[in-house]
C-alpha cells in the first residue's frame, strides 16, 4: 500500500460481526492481515471472501455489506 502512496489505518472486528449495506464516496482499499471477511455486493448479487492476504478494491458509490468470519478479522485500509 506504501509503494502505491495510501496511507492504511488498521481496524478488526469480532467474529461474526456483520455490517448492513452501505456505500462510501471515495474509492476503498482494504487489505486483510488476519481472519476473513465477506463482502456482499447486493446490486451485482455477488460475494466476496477475503481471507488473510487478499485485497479489495471497492470503488466510490459501490453498495457493500460484510459479515466477519469466524476468527474475527484485522484489516488494513485506506481511501483514494
Amino acid at each position: 500500500m506504501a509503494s502505491e502512496g495510501l496511507r492504511p489505518s488498521s481496524w478488526s472486528n469480532a467474529p461474526f460481526d456483520t455490517y448492513a449495506a452501505h456505500r462510501h464516496d471515495y474509492d476503498k482499499v482494504i487489505y486483510v492481515v488476519q481472519g476473513s471477511i465477506t463482502f456482499g455486493l447486493p446490486l451485482e448479487a455477488r460475494k466476496l471472501e477475503l481471507r488473510a492476504g487478499d485485497r479489495l478494491d471497492l470503488p466510490a458509490g459501490t453498495v457493500h455489506d460484510a459479515q466477519v468470519g469466524g476468527q474475527g478479522v484485522i484489516c488494513l485500509e485506506a481511501h483514494k
